[in-house]
């Protein structure tokens, strides 16, 4: 839930008159999600922003489907994917449903000949390797390493990367992502008991103001095809903007863990949440403190949803043989827990220096042929006592 913010030079009153030096209008766009309803910003371009002048190829990238219903617990390589040129087709979607696409990528160049923009998903990009600029129409924001991106639907942008090492951890939502509610009043500020603040909430800090007609190349997605729209004027032309609907940054590293005298549920991790599924941040932390407790989380059932865990730094203390970059896929419908031995392992310790974000969904996951090619068909083995 990001709060009011204003870049660059508005009127005093929104739906007014705003008029160049030389007299002509400045074209205001609103840019909001959820008709008229939901977060929104008025923004000021130099163009009208509605320009289109050809739509050259229309072509699907819907993730292929090895395995729409299973019970299997997997294990991921996700390192595995190898590095690709280009941004978009970098993007390797390995779990999906109705509501949202797990994706990994590892692009090695900067996206350059084309604008890029989303108009059915809100993106989370999480940066595992690699630091650069995200350069936006709403302004731009520099990441590095333990970053979260959040990119409301619509938003369009390209992505500089510093050098040609990046690896990227990405969720497609088709629902808006905010944080949590049980962390904000009803005015919408984050309380006290919130694991981050308004301060760890990175803005725009600057805008790109083009005046440029020619030929523009966007890629638009919709409904999982690319459509290669080329529009008239540059598409980062804009004066000023202000509102609640904007690209923002977050690092994993300033959430503040919530620790208690036993263990405590998953929840405690929350980052970010829709009404389809929640992002969670596992971060270094104190050790459950009572004189007989058991760090390691104790075996429970997913029920009503599938847990994705992907593993981004340290020792992972409940698992056996986890490195950088895999991912966990726990289904719903059967229990899961710590591998053998490492219950009575952890006892004892004081502190973890694990690093992992956590996907859990309300519907079920379809496995795509992308995961396969990664997959490690024997984890669901790994609980058996040997």
């Amino acid at each position: 839930m990001p709060f009011y913010h204003k870049l660059g030079n508005i009127p005093h009153k929104r739906h007014t008159q705003f008029r160049k030096k030389d007299g002509s209008l400045y074209s205001e766009q609103l840019f909001g999600t959820i008709g008229f309803d939901g977060m929104s910003t008025n923004s000021y371009h130099e163009q009208p922003p509605t320009q289109v002048k050809e739509i050259k190829k229309q072509y699907s990238v819907a993730p292929k489907i090895a395995k729409e219903n299973h019970l299997q617990s997997y294990r991921f390589r996700g390192f595995q994917v190898k590095p690709e040129n280009d941004y978009l087709k970098s993007r390797k979607a390995v779990l999906t449903n109705s509501d949202c696409t797990i994706i990994l990528a590892a692009p090695k160049h900067s996206t350059e000949d084309y604008f890029y923009k989303n108009s059915d998903a809100d993106e989370m990009i999480f940066i595992h390797k690699g630091s650069g600029k995200l350069r936006t129409h709403l302004g731009n924001l520099d990441f590095k390493y333990g970053d979260y991106l959040i990119i409301p639907r619509g938003i369009i942008y390209k992505i500089d990367f510093d050098t040609e090492d990046n690896r990227l951890f990405i969720v497609e939502s088709r629902r808006p992502i905010y944080t949590p509610k049980r962390y904000r009043n009803h005015f919408g500020q984050l309380l006290e008991h919130s694991p981050f603040c308004e301060r760890d909430i990175r803005r725009p800090y600057e805008l790109e103001t083009n005046n440029e007609s020619g030929d523009f190349l966007m890629k638009v997605k919709k409904q999982d095809d690319i459509f290669d729209m080329v529009y008239a004027s540059h598409p980062f032309d804009v004066v000023g903007y202000d509102g609640y609907n904007y690209p923002y940054a977050l690092s994993i590293h300033d959430f503040e863990p919530i620790t208690g005298r036993v263990h405590q549920p998953p929840p405690v991790h929350q980052t970010f949440e829709t009404d389809a599924f929640v992002i969670c941040s596992f971060v270094p932390r104190m050790y459950d403190y009572h004189p007989q407790s058991i760090p390691a989380p104790y075996n429970h059932s997913n029920i009503d949803s599938d847990e994705v865990l992907y593993y981004v730094d340290g020792d992972f203390m409940s698992r056996n043989d986890i490195d950088q970059g895999h991912i966990s896929l726990h289904p719903a419908g059967i229990p899961h827990g710590p591998h053998p031995g490492t219950a009575e392992k952890s006892i004892g310790k004081t502190k973890t220096e694990e690093l992992a974000v956590m996907v859990d969904t309300f519907k079920p996951l379809m496995v795509t042929e992308e995961a396969m090619k990664i997959a490690d068909e024997d984890y669901y083995k790994s609980w058996l006592d040997h």
